[in-house]
């Protein structure tokens, strides 16, 4: 059967309605997946992600992740239809959201932190997931410097070291995975549900102003894990941070670690990409040792 016959199919049987594909038009934005705004002839409208085959346990994964962030009642994700595979590809389905760069950062600021006040008994989540093509493992972990250590920089750090970055990055690598109880003398984070990958291009808002999230790496970790993200790139205003602050003010050792936390997209940005994200990540480690002198 055709990849856009299953499609159509598919969204049949969510809706439990007549769908019949009207149009298909591409959309930009993103490097990983082929994405396409699909028209009914009824004048519905759905958000489509294709890919390869075997690219579906992602999508199995992104949609566990959607679902865990729309359970908690506080930030909008688009809300999920189907997945499955055809004809050599594997697809996505989610509703169609008329996006907006703009909006009430107020709200997705408060939401934010309501959403990190839903919590689980340890660290990791119920399934492994990616963060952007990268395997992000997530095995259930009681102590949060064990799984900060093993699961999120140790992992990148072994990846780094398997695509040919030894030498100082191996030594500053091992040195700071050593010192990383002193990141959290009198502080003990509790496991919060994360969005896990929260930069700029992974948040937009309604016509109406609410904000919404998308493309999650969920599990259950540190809050400030999302904070420190948000800072990494930019694209947050202070009106956000106020309101979060507000909202669940962050421990006053938060800086110290933000560093620490966005070290893991910075490495994982060298393993996929090189270039000067090897030279950011040896950089952002001898800063972080030096802190600990």
């Amino acid at each position: 059967m055709d990849i856009w016959d299953t499609v159509a199919s598919a969204i049949r049987d969510a809706t439990l309605c007549p769908f019949y594909i009207a149009r298909t038009t591409p959309v930009s934005g993103g490097s990983i997946n082929q994405s396409y705004r699909l028209d009914g002839h009824d004048g519905s409208s759905y958000f489509v992600k294709l890919n390869d085959a075997p690219h579906h346990a992602a999508f199995i994964a992104e949609a566990v992740g959607l679902a865990a962030i729309a359970a908690t009642d506080t930030l909008r994700v688009p809300t999920l239809l189907d997945h499955g595979t055809a004809d050599q590809h594997c697809f996505l389905v989610l509703e169609h959201l008329d996006l907006h760069s703009s909006g009430d950062t107020k709200t997705l600021g408060a939401r934010l932190a309501a959403m990190h006040r839903h919590t689980a008994p340890q660290f990791g989540f119920s399934q492994d997931n990616l963060v952007g093509t990268t395997a992000q493992p997530n095995t259930w972990t009681v102590d949060w410097i064990t799984f900060w250590r093993e699961q999120r920089l140790g992992f990148q750090l072994e990846l780094a070291a398997m695509n040919g970055y030894s030498g100082e990055m191996r030594q500053l690598g091992e040195r700071l995975l050593d010192e990383l109880p002193a990141f959290f003398e009198g502080y003990t984070p509790q496991p919060s549900l994360l969005h896990g990958d929260l930069w700029s291009g992974n948040h937009a808002y309604l016509a109406d102003g609410t904000p919404t999230v998308f493309d999650p790496a969920v599990y259950y970790g540190d809050r400030e894990c999302d904070i420190a993200m948000t800072e990494l790139f930019g694209g947050f205003p202070t009106t956000f941070y106020d309101a979060y602050r507000a909202a669940w003010p962050l421990h006053h050792g938060y800086e110290k670690r933000r560093d620490l936390y966005n070290l893991y997209h910075v490495l994982n940005h060298a393993n996929l990409f090189g270039g000067s994200y090897i030279r950011q990540s040896v950089q952002m480690m001898h800063r972080l040792c030096a802190k600990q002198r």
